[in-house]
């Protein structure tokens, strides 16, 4: 009786491979969501106490890792644009530029910030 059940236990647990279970929450991708959510308020919250003239340095350390990043000449200096997720818009679990907002530098320093889908390099220094 018990070489039996041990050869079911060891039959159970084999044919258990590759079965996901789900634990608080209904599949539903609110974890997801809620990640999306969390790294949008610490970006606000970060992107809020920067200063004019932060360097893309000091600002690429505290943020991490663009969404979007545009470089440029313009004028004879270097211009870089960093987007960053800030807010959602589309409920499809992409990342749009309109979604960001926008770190404008030029020759290192910050200039300027804005809604990420406003963003034009017709921008003047």
């Amino acid at each position: 009786m018990s070489k039996s059940l041990i050869a079911l236990t060891l039959l159970a647990s084999l044919s258990l491979t590759g079965c996901v279970i789900a634990v608080n929450g209904e599949g539903d991708g609110s974890n997801f969501s809620s990640d999306f959510s969390d790294r949008e308020s610490e970006n606000r919250k970060i992107i809020s106490k920067l200063t004019l003239k932060s360097s893309i340095v000091d600002v690429q350390n505290r943020l991490g890792l663009a969404d979007f990043t545009e470089s440029f000449e313009q004028a004879g200096q270097t211009v870089n644009v960093l987007y960053y997720r800030t807010h959602r818009v589309h409920k499809d679990g992409l990342t749009t530029k309109d979604e960001c907002t926008y770190l404008h530098f030029v020759d290192g320093a910050l200039i300027d910030t804005g809604n990420g889908a406003d963003y034009s390099r017709n921008i003047k220094n």
